[in-house]
């Protein structure tokens, strides 16, 4: 399939502001996400100096020794330093993928004050030790949640979802902050290594900030692979499968990959936005006859982050 440059569409979302989206809004919501599942979102209310300074300390931490990042290395509630090599997207639906992605990152998730075993995925964040870290990443992850939140609500009403006490769910919501470091690839690599594989997200949406190094890439609903560069002042945002199962396939869980064959090196932030690992996702009433099954959050991330990654399969019981 060949590559294209296709500019997405570009969604004013300072409405949110008000207590109520515009009409407008909801229109222009519904036909970037209907029809091609991503979108830039521009006047978005989050400060650009504190993404930059979540880009600078990214880049900080990512420059620490290997022997200080495994000091925080992933642990089994999916937080920490994820290394190179060390996950591969088996359950992608759109190609058998043998290699593991070309990227190393630092994940961290809601704070919990401890792990509560009754709860998947709850538990403590770790932290490197580069002062004002955490509080920068505490600031954004708050900020993101809140802007993710009015989202998920335009998202269901777009829609046509017609009773939104859903949004219930997301009143505890898991919460992934990603600080990604692609390096460039060998100009001899194989077709098959990528710094992120062709998938969907698993979750409900997904706020993207990068750099201008540019890799991402999105497939267009023909099926050809278009090209996402960064645009000054805005996110990168998508639909993921949850949010797809919710609208009944109205809004789209578009596969996307990462090619970093630029020489340089890609940063990128990406913050996943999903509710509570209780939920049973289900198609929501106004979105027409149910064409999905109801999965249950956290059972389906139990099987995601297992097959997905090194130290899921390590924990996983039998």
């Amino acid at each position: 399939m060949k590559n294209i440059d296709n500019p997405i569409s570009i969604i004013d979302v300072s409405s949110l502001q008000n207590k109520a989206p515009s009409p407008e809004l909801l229109r222009s919501f519904h036909k970037a996400y209907h029809n091609q599942g991503f979108g830039y979102i521009i006047n978005h209310g989050v400060d650009h100096k504190l993404i930059e300074k979540v880009f600078e300390y990214s880049r900080c931490f990512h420059n620490l020794s290997l022997n200080e990042k495994m000091k925080v290395s992933l642990d089994h509630n999916h937080r920490g330093y994820i290394a190179i090599n060390t996950s591969i997207d088996v359950n992608s639906k759109f190609e058998e993928i043998k290699k593991p992605n070309q990227s190393a990152s630092f994940m961290m998730m809601r704070e919990d004050q401890a792990e509560n075993s009754k709860i998947y995925l709850s538990g403590p964040n770790q932290w490197p030790e580069l002062d004002g870290f955490r509080s920068i990443m505490e600031q954004y992850n708050a900020e993101l949640s809140t802007l993710a939140n009015k989202l998920i609500r335009v998202a269901l009403l777009s829609a046509g979802v017609q009773d939104l006490s859903v949004m219930e769910s997301f009143e505890s919501p898991t919460t992934w902050l990603r600080l990604l470091h692609y390096p460039p690839l060998p100009g001899d690599s194989p077709n098959d290594l990528y710094g992120s594989a062709p998938h969907t997200d698993f979750g409900c949406i997904t706020i993207l900030a990068q750099d201008d190094v540019g890799g991402l890439q999105v497939q267009s609903p023909t099926g050809e692979w278009v090209n996402v560069p960064k645009l000054e002042n805005s996110f990168v945002v998508n639909v993921g499968d949850m949010l797809h199962i919710m609208t009944n396939g109205i809004l789209r869980s578009t596969p996307h990959r990462v090619i970093n064959e630029t020489g340089l090196e890609r940063f990128s932030c990406p913050f996943f936005y999903d509710p509570n690992v209780s939920l049973d996702v289900t198609p929501l009433k106004g979105t027409g006859k149910p064409k999905f099954a109801t999965v249950n959050f956290g059972n389906f991330l139990k099987k995601e982050l297992g097959d997905s990654y090194k130290k899921h399969k390590a924990s996983r019981k039998p």
